[in-house]
């Protein structure tokens, strides 16, 4: 498995034959160019078109962060797998009112039943949870009956309000309790943590879609128009509650990010560079930690589960084969 470089200081990414290397003052840090598969960058950096011209030679992704954590874009290098049949058949899903609103269903189905799995994991430790895990399920059986995909998403937005609320029994930290959903700006440390993982699962599955015949601005839950891209969304959707949010039970119930880390001099609350360090390195672990897969009958990490799920989708749609979404078994 292709890792992930993520760059936190001010330099320059430069290329010198066949290598790549950051430069930051007098130090050069060389990165392992055919083991890459993105390159994350949060700091202030300068790079020339050399170095884009090699990294889309390598097929290599470059996410860029803004000083307020905020996703601003993703050098996509030209598709290296592209198809045009596949093209087709994903157009075609998207304008058959029936497929699409079946596969909005699937996905959203999927991640609320991995809500509930989350939930059911923490009820077994002795949180206070089943009246969450009872509204939720009823709302999702409620869901099966929604004919349109408006409604489909209110559902969900309503589904993934009261999980959010659950945090605070997960959480039980004073420092740590959520109100409402806010995003631009976080309004408080929850939202902060949960905006910025949500903004690393987005751009881990479009690298991840790169690595397929699909193409990630046709969407089906999410509706395509104008935004760059839109099937990452539909398909971080179902990995949120299993990566993100665990990582944020384990950074706060461990106390590896405390109110500390936290910065409220922008309008909203922002993580510091130091809680934002130990937020990708726990979540990076969770992308590589290995579980049985049943489909594949062997382990493989989160990151290839993501994968897969991609081809599961794409299967769907150009062979008709049967889809149904990544639930966690835990």
């Amino acid at each position: 498995m292709k890792k992930d470089i993520y760059i936190f200081n001010d330099g320059e990414l430069k290329r010198k034959n066949n290598t790549f290397y950051f430069q930051t003052g007098d130090q050069k840090k060389y990165l392992p160019i055919e083991e890459l598969d993105s390159v994350w960058v949060f700091g202030e950096i300068t790079l020339n078109k050399k170095f884009l011209e090699y990294a889309s030679q390598k097929g290599i992704l470059i996410h860029f962060f803004n000083y307020y954590e905020y996703y601003i874009g993703t050098f996509y290098p030209r598709e290296h797998l592209n198809s045009g049949y596949v093209l087709l058949k994903q157009v075609e899903a998207y304008l058959d009112w029936e497929k699409r609103l079946f596969i909005a269903k699937q996905i959203i189905t999927t991640a609320i039943d991995n809500i509930l799995i989350v939930l059911k994991y923490y009820r077994k430790k002795g949180k206070n949870l089943q009246t969450y895990i009872d509204d939720i399920a009823e709302k999702r059986e409620q869901m099966k009956f929604v004919e349109d995909i408006p409604a489909l998403m209110a559902y969900e937005g309503n589904i993934r309000e009261q999980y959010y609320q659950a945090f605070n029994e997960i959480l039980e930290n004073d420092s740590f309790i959520f109100s409402k959903r806010s995003r631009r700006p976080p309004l408080d440390k929850i939202n902060a943590l949960i905006s910025f993982g949500n903004s690393l699962m987005y751009t881990t599955v479009l690298s991840q879609i790169y690595e397929t015949n699909m193409d990630p601005r046709i969407g089906y839950l999410h509706t395509t128009n104008q935004r760059r891209f839109s099937l990452n969304l539909d398909i971080a959707e179902i990995f949120k509650p299993l990566i993100v949010d665990r990582v944020i039970f384990s950074l706060i119930n461990k106390k590896m990010i405390t109110e500390k880390d936290f910065d409220e001099n922008y309008g909203g609350i922002l993580l510091k560079e130091n809680g934002r360090k130990r937020f990708v390195e726990e979540y990076n672990k969770k992308l590589m930690t290995t579980i049985q897969h049943k489909a594949i009958g062997g382990t493989v990490s989160y990151k290839r589960v993501i994968r897969l799920e991609v081809y599961k989708i794409q299967k769907m749609i150009t062979e008709g084969a049967e889809y149904n979404g990544f639930v966690a078994q835990w």
